[in-house]
């Protein structure tokens, strides 16, 4: 083994260094290599449990630390980070892509998207077991070497600073117009409770910083859970609203001046959207299957919809009683959640609104009664859950940064601080200074999300599994090759999108998460 390689396997993800000779009482002590397998170290499935042994001196199958501290996170709080990784804004828009798709085939392709996101764990999940790594970027240097490892790192950077600036700009554009709401003011003021930019610096400050100086990720398990619950709600208020608005429904004219409850003698300021003259059948029932220009759209909506994967190793560190099957129990049981609320948010924002439905649910509610408490609520239950998603999105750029930069160091909580107040000034200045930023975004999102879910997974797992075990034509690698071929083509299907987009002003396009 290369001098390089011998020092990136003493690294572990959270950038602590650790020196595997004291581990073996000893600096001369080598550890001998799998004689079937050489140029891998033998992994804990065979004789020995991984819970036991993760990465085990060969000579006595003594346990090498993986980190210097031993995971202590329950399965249900790994569960609640994980639901809350994958959980994002994009369910506002889900009701919207199920107008364009229709109930069936809406629900054909979140089950798809949802299989594959669980297959892509799973090779994660079997690639670090392989070399005893649960970093993704030192799964890239086993796969590719630096290169491998600089662009996984590079990718979850873009990737989670593209995610955390679209959950503040959340912040920035929809808490003022709540508590403008719940004040009752009709109008703009120049107070500073009601400026976007303020709100998103002192959430910042006093939320997001405070969680994101957490040294171990599990201990945001509590704060996960919670913002599951504002979204739990969000889920409960739609489903009841579903039996409280009439199909057509009444739609306060934007400039409308009219108070709440107005009477029937007001009725030229408020008017029914959609064509009257098509009748209420034709506006009030569900598709089954829909095409239209704007499907297309909604399938990289659906595709990003359960983007967690830079996430699940750092919560499988941290995992207590560590092992690959009770880590993709941990993925499963929280995909299966988020399927769930994704699919009942989507069918009930539907068939309340059916194709009137805009590509932010909340707003279509709105459009009936701007000072409706409950939607205001909800609101602001949505402004909790995505401002608590912060800390936990900025944990594996924090980790990924230094593998990259600080690859050899041990832990300090100087440099933990500031690279995550670094972070959240960059983001901070993006928000509120480029107001267009999104659209970058919106590239960069193509480009790393594709990778960090389809392309990465597949092709580390071709480089890492043996070919001894797994020859390049077995079914495994053949159905990863696939993966990764199917990463490339929602690469450039996103990337057109944007570009369609640009090149035609249309606004139709949304996040799925």
């Amino acid at each position: 083994m290369e001098p390089a390689a011998q020092s990136e396997m003493n690294i572990i993800p959270n950038g602590k260094g650790h020196d595997l000779g004291e581990e073996a009482k000893g600096p001369g002590k080598s550890m001998p290599e799998d004689k079937d397998h050489p140029h891998r170290l033998q992994t804990a499935e065979g004789n020995v449990a991984e819970s036991q042994d993760f990465l085990p001196d060969m000579d006595n199958m003594k346990t090498t630390n993986f980190t210097d501290f031993e995971g202590k996170t329950s399965f249900g709080m790994s569960v609640f980070n994980l639901g809350n990784a994958i959980m994002g804004s994009g369910i506002l828009g889900l009701a919207y892509a199920m107008a364009n798709t229709g109930i069936v085939l809406f629900l054909f392709l979140l089950t798809v998207v949802a299989a594959l996101s669980s297959y892509s764990i799973h090779l994660l999940l079997k690639s670090s077991g392989i070399v005893g790594i649960r970093a993704y970027e030192q799964l890239g240097f086993r796969a590719f070497g630096t290169p491998g490892k600089m662009a996984a790192g590079i990718a979850i950077t873009l990737q989670n600073i593209g995610a955390m600036s679209s959950y503040l700009y959340i912040v920035k554009y929809e808490f003022p117009l709540v508590i403008q709401a719940f004040l009752g003011v009709d109008t703009p003021t120049s107070e500073w409770y009601l400026n976007g930019n303020y709100l998103v610096v002192i959430l910042s400050v006093s939320v997001v910083l405070p969680l994101a100086l957490m040294k171990q990720l599990g201990y945001l398990g509590y704060t996960s859970g919670f913002s599951l619950s504002c979204m739990v709600f969000f889920l409960i208020a739609v489903i009841y609203k579903k039996f409280q608005v009439s199909c057509p429904f009444r739609d306060f004219s934007s400039n409308s001046t009219i108070i709440l409850n107005t009477s029937a003698t007001m009725e030229p300021a408020i008017s029914y959207h959609g064509d009257r003259s098509q009748g209420s059948a034709s506006l009030c029932s569900p598709r089954m299957f829909n095409l239209n220009t704007q499907t297309s759209y909604t399938i990289p909506i659906l595709a990003f919809a359960f983007v967690c994967h830079p996430e699940v190793l750092p919560i499988y560190t941290e995992l207590r009683n560590p092992s690959k099957r009770r880590m993709q129990h941990v993925a499963n049981i929280s995909i299966a959640i988020m399927y769930f609320m994704y699919f009942l948010a989507a069918l009930f924002g539907y068939l309340t609104f059916y194709d009137n439905v805009e590509a932010e649910l909340l707003h279509t509610y709105s459009r009936i009664d701007p000072y409706d408490t409950l939607i205001l609520c909800v609101r602001l239950a949505v402004l909790t859950a995505v401002t608590l998603t912060v800390p936990i999105v900025l944990f594996p750029v924090r980790r990924a940064i230094q593998q990259m930069l600080f690859p050899n160091k041990t832990f300090n909580w100087l440099r933990h601080i500031a690279i995550a107040i670094i972070l959240l000034v960059l983001i901070n200045m993006l928000v509120i200074f480029a107001p267009n930023i999104l659209g970058i975004f919106g590239i960069i999102g193509a480009t790393s999300a594709p990778c960090l879910i389809f392309i990465f997974p597949a092709i580390f797992y071709i480089r890492i599994m043996p070919r001894e075990d797994e020859p390049m034509r077995s079914a495994p690698k053949i159905l990863a090759t696939c993966f990764a071929a199917l990463g490339f083509i929602f690469m450039i299907m996103s990337l057109s999108f944007i570009i369609i987009d640009w090149t035609t002003g249309s606004k139709n396009t949304n996040s799925g998460h």
